[in-house]
């Protein structure tokens, strides 16, 4: 689904005014027009530590709980953060990456070779880069990532 102003309000209430009924919605959706990859488990973007206390809640991790259901995948926790992150919101396509370079690690040391990576919104894909590079340097072997929106340049 393409990022267009109606699509980013909605994601606002889910992620930052805590609807949390949106997460069942937003895999409905995904999966109508996303085949099930060919994955051994799915996994999610944590979220910063501070971010996810105010929040109440992990739209990613949410959003993959409701895929594994609809697809038949076992949620996993297999990324973590190592360091702070800070707000990628304004920042360039280059100041993203070497935002997030380095900032995750795998939460286990030997990861199952096909894994589905889970995040909200797909911007520029330094998020997902970053924590797909921890999942290959675990043992996986095919990342296929899954997210509700993406922005379109």
């Amino acid at each position: 689904m393409s990022y267009t102003e109606a699509t980013r309000k909605a994601v606002r209430a889910w992620k930052e005014h805590g609807v949390r009924r949106f997460a069942p919605l937003a895999a409905n959706i995904v999966a109508e027009r996303v085949a099930r990859p060919a994955a051994d488990v799915i996994t999610y973007i944590p979220p910063d530590g501070d971010r996810s206390l105010k929040r109440g809640h992990q739209p990613a991790r949410d959003l993959a709980v409701e895929l594994g259901v609809l697809w038949g995948l076992q949620p996993a926790n297999l990324v973590e953060r190592v360091r702070p992150v800070a707000r990628q919101t304004g920042l360039s396509r280059a100041a993203r990456r070497r935002n997030v370079r380095g900032g995750f690690g795998a939460s286990a040391h030997d990861v199952l070779p096909r894994v589905v990576l889970v995040d909200d919104v797909y911007t520029t894909g330094a998020t997902v880069d970053a924590a797909a590079s921890a999942l290959r340097s675990a043992g996986a072997r095919t990342i296929d990532v899954v997210t509700f929106a993406r922005a379109v340049r």
